[in-house]
This record gives C-alpha cells, structure tokens and sequence, in this order.
C-alpha cells in the first residue's frame, strides 16, 4: 500500500490509501477525488486523467511513454511535470506521492 495526495486547484488535498499494481486513475476513481474523470477508462484513448506530478516525485514516477506524450497533446495547460494518471503504477515506492488535478480536463 502506498498514500497518495491528490490536490485540487483549490488548494484541497486528498490523502487516499492506494493498492500496488493500481494506477493512480484507478485510485482517484475509487475515492471519487474530483477532477480525474477517466473517460477511457485508463485505456490511453483520452486526456481527462491528466495530472502534475509534484517535482519532488518526477524522477521517481518516470518520463511518459511516447504514447503518453501524444495523448497529452490533447490535455489542458501541459507542464514539465504532467503525466496521465493511468499510467502510473503505484508501488511502494511512490509511498507518500502527491499530484495536482489539472484546472480542468482535455
């Protein structure tokens, strides 16, 4: 198991406890954190589960696949940081991970 903070753009967070080999869609979803919407269902067909990894965890999470890369292409406000949450495996390493859900989604 591994914690993992969701934060809103309003500031609010979410610690929620998330099971390895989930992804850290699934997790939102399961918690109802609201902005990660998912409308593929974690299939890397859409953008609506995009999310700013926090600096301090990027080099832990890894860069985007080339796949990943194009669907961000239809995300909203694309960082550095941004990846799609379907494609983050939680593990005990990402103990402690902390993201922030997008103004808005694709």
């Amino acid at each position: 198991m591994a914690k993992i903070t969701y934060i809103e753009p309003s500031g609010k967070a979410h610690e929620v406890e998330a099971e390895n080999g989930q992804t850290v869609m699934e997790t939102a979803i399961k918690h109802m954190v609201p902005g990660i919407e998912a409308e593929c269902g974690g299939a890397l067909a859409c953008a609506t589960c995009h999310v700013y990894v926090d600096e301090a965890w990027s080099e832990k999470v890894g860069a985007p696949s080339a796949m990943e890369e194009d669907m961000l292409d239809f995300a909203f406000d694309v960082r550095p940081t941004s990846r799609l949450s379907c494609q983050i495996k939680v593990s005990a390493e990402l103990d402690g991970l902390v993201v922030r859900v997008p103004e808005r989604q694709a």
